[in-house]
Parts: structure tokens; sequence; C-alpha cells
């Protein structure tokens, strides 16, 4: 391999009348940072207060990015006809609704009306991440598309962190409270995020936001078909990469708690939650030096390198060996960092007209955390924990293999 396809040299990040809009769009990055952390948090919440199964408690996560499934594709349909700042705010609007719906939660007290609330939470993320993701891959130069995204997908690193603390002190801390109502401790946390999200929407409402065609970026401009894009081979390979590791990201997320729980008894779910948030912090600081990296490295390979390293770190994991397994997960998490949004830029690549469609196609594979958590509790209630992490090595493995071989973009050639 050449030294040219191993580095390359900086570029401008932000085209400068794009900058107060980057900004505004990557604290959307941090808002749905904490309403998917805090999904880990409820996951144990609701085994200790139910007494329900692992797979049952993935039902959580069932919940959530089983809404991006169902709302990925009319999400790109709205912005496809209204644009993307539209399609934000109302993907605001949407968020903080299902969030205000966890005090009416608390009261009738049925793990189905939360999940519902959650549900309505998901389509409004789905809307954030349909539009946020490419709008951020655009406001700039096409050649440092993927160091962009990488930048802005760092602030949802920083959500990541927040949110299990935030649930560690306010949910999983409050069960000891003596409350009769144990669905209680779980309001305040989601109020108050309801009402940072309406502060946020209000801000896009009253600031001008540039009108993007993506097709200006290349010379692709017609708008295509879902059947079109899937012709495509560079995007369709995409597709199946960002299902895994979302399912990937997913399980491990959910597992972390009750895995350091099981294999390190000494610490409780809530300082397994503060432990998790270290994990994000490790998550978060990968992304900012891989959007740093990515100056000089090529995204795709560094994406297959980190996916190598992943793969070996789950296989630690699996052996259950107390702090090393726990380092092994550490590294896991920096790792991890770049390649959700390192895979949405690939998959973009040149598509032209085509690219609100293939960002709601990309947002659709959100669903992966749907079914992983559910299978990693499956294999969890019959083998042991540390068994059910044999599914993201999987993942990763196959996130390797697609990095290598099939990532690069043919339609420019």
């Amino acid at each position: 391999m050449s030294m040219n396809a191993m580095t390359k040299h900086p570029g401008a990040l932000v085209t400068r009348q794009f900058l107060l809009p980057f900004v505004l769009v990557t604290s959307l990055f941090f808002l749905w940072g904490v309403a998917h952390s805090l999904l880990d948090v409820l996951n144990k919440h609701f085994q200790d207060i139910l007494g329900i199964t692992k797979a049952r408690s993935g039902l959580v996560q069932a919940a959530l990015y089983g809404g991006y499934f169902i709302m990925a594709i009319p999400a790109g349909l709205f912005m496809s006809r209204f644009g993307y700042r539209k399609g934000i705010i109302t993907g605001l609007l949407l968020y903080a609704a299902g969030a205000f719906l966890f005090w009416p939660a608390t009261f009738i007290q049925t793990f189905e009306f939360t999940l519902l609330s959650l549900f309505v939470i998901a389509c409004g993320l789905t809307f954030l991440e349909t539009a946020a993701n490419p709008y951020s891959s655009v406001l700039g130069p096409k050649e440092t598309s993927e160091q962009r995204l990488n930048l802005s997908q760092s602030f949802n690193g920083l959500g990541w962190i927040i949110g299990p603390a935030l649930g560690g002190m306010l949910i999983l801390g409050g069960n000891g409270t003596g409350s009769t109502n144990s669905f209680s401790s779980m309001a305040l946390p989601y109020m108050l995020i309801g009402g940072v999200v309406l502060v946020v929407a209000f801000m896009f409402v009253i600031t001008r936001m540039p009108d993007i065609h993506e097709g200006e970026h290349n010379s692709h401009g017609d708008s295509g078909t879902y059947r079109g894009l899937f012709r495509v081979k560079h995007f369709r390979y995409a597709v199946v990469a960002q299902f895994l590791y979302v399912a990937a990201q997913t399980g491990i997320n959910s597992f972390f708690i009750n895995y350091v729980v099981e294999t390190m008894p000494e610490y409780s779910p809530e300082k397994a939650a503060y432990m998790l948030s270290l994990g994000f912090l490790f998550f978060m600081s990968g992304r900012f030096m891989g959007s740093l990296f990515m100056s000089w490295f090529s995204p795709r390979m560094m994406l297959g390198i980190y996916a190598i390293i992943n793969t070996a770190a789950m296989a630690l994991v699996m052996l259950g060996l107390g702090w090393p397994s726990l380092v092994a997960l550490y590294l896991n998490y920096f790792c991890m960092s770049i390649m959700f949004p390192t895979i949405f830029a690939l998959g973009l690549k040149d598509l032209g007209g085509m690219t609100k469609k293939g960002s709601s196609v990309l947002v659709m594979t959100i669903v992966g955390g749907a079914i992983c958590p559910v299978l990693m509790g499956l294999i969890a209630d019959l083998s042991g924990m540390a068994t059910g992490f044999v599914v993201p090595l999987v993942c990763f493995a196959f996130i390797a293999w697609y990095a290598f071989y099939q990532a690069k973009s043919q339609r420019n050639i």
C-alpha cells in the first residue's frame, strides 16, 4: 500500500459562511447523545424495579431504535420536500414531547407507557439524525466531509458521558430514597432534557440557516430512486456495516453495567453507571482525536484498523478477566468512536441528489440497536453476560472487511 493511500494534506474544515449553522447543527449531536446513553441506565433500572429478564429489558432499546426504523423513510421524504431546517425543528419538538411524557409515566407506572415515551423520542431523533449527519457533512469542502462529521459527532460523545452520570445520580441513585413510586426517579432528568430541547428548537426558529443542495458538491445531480440508490456498491455495503455497528455499540452500552456487576461484584449498579460514563469519555476523546488524525490519514483505513482492534477487544471481554477485560472494553469505546460518522460519510460519498434518500436509509439502519440487546440478553440469560459479547465481536469483524474491501466510492472514477 502506498503512502499516498494512507495520508492526505489537511484542508479547510468548515466554509466561513457556514460556521454558525455548523455550530448549531453540532449542538444536536450532543442532545441525542444524552437521549441514547440514558437508555443504558433505564435498562438496568427496569431489571431492578420490575424483576424482568435481561432479554425483556432489551425492549427499552428496541422501543427507541425501532422508532428509527419506522420513521426514517418518512423523515427523509419530509426533508426532501421541506428542507433540513424544518426537519430539525420538527425533530426537536417530537424529542421534547417524548421527554415530557415521562411526567405522566410516573403516575401510570407501566413498562409499556415508558416504552411509548421512548418511541416518541425516537421519532424526533430520527428527524434530527436524518438532517444533521448530511447537513454537517456538506457544510464545507467535500474532501473533509468525514473529518467534519467526526468533529460534530465528538459532541455526541459528550452527551454520552453526561447521560449515564445523570441517570446514575437521579435514576439509579433514586432507587433507595424510600419512595413507593419506583418510576418517579425518571421524571426529573427527562423534564430537564425536554426544557433544554425546547430552547434549542427556539434557536433554530429564529436563526437563518443556509439552504443546502447536495448536487452542487459533485457531478451527480439527479434525485434518483431508492432502487437506484442500492445499485451504488459502496452505499449498499455501508448500509450493512452501519446496521452492524449500531447493533454492536448498542449491545455493549446496554449491558456494560450488567457486565461490570457480574464480573466485578464489588461494584454496585450505580457505580457501574459512573464507570460507563468513563467509557464514554474514551469515546468522546476518540472522536476528537479521530477528527484530528483524519487530516493526515485515510478515514477508510482508520476504520478498518480500529475494527480489527475492537474484534480482538471483544474476545478479551468474553474471557471475563476482570480489570484486563474492562480495559479492553474502554479501548473498544475509543475505537468505536469514529465508526458511525465515518461509515455514514463514506456511504454518502458522491451520491449527489440522492444524498437525502441515502441519509434516511442509513438512519434506518439504527434499527440494529433494537435487535442486538435482545439477542445479547437471550445469550446472557442462557450462558452468562460475558458470552453475549460474541455478537459485537462478529459485527466488528464484518466492519473491518467492509472498510478494507468495500468502502471506496467508485462513482467518481
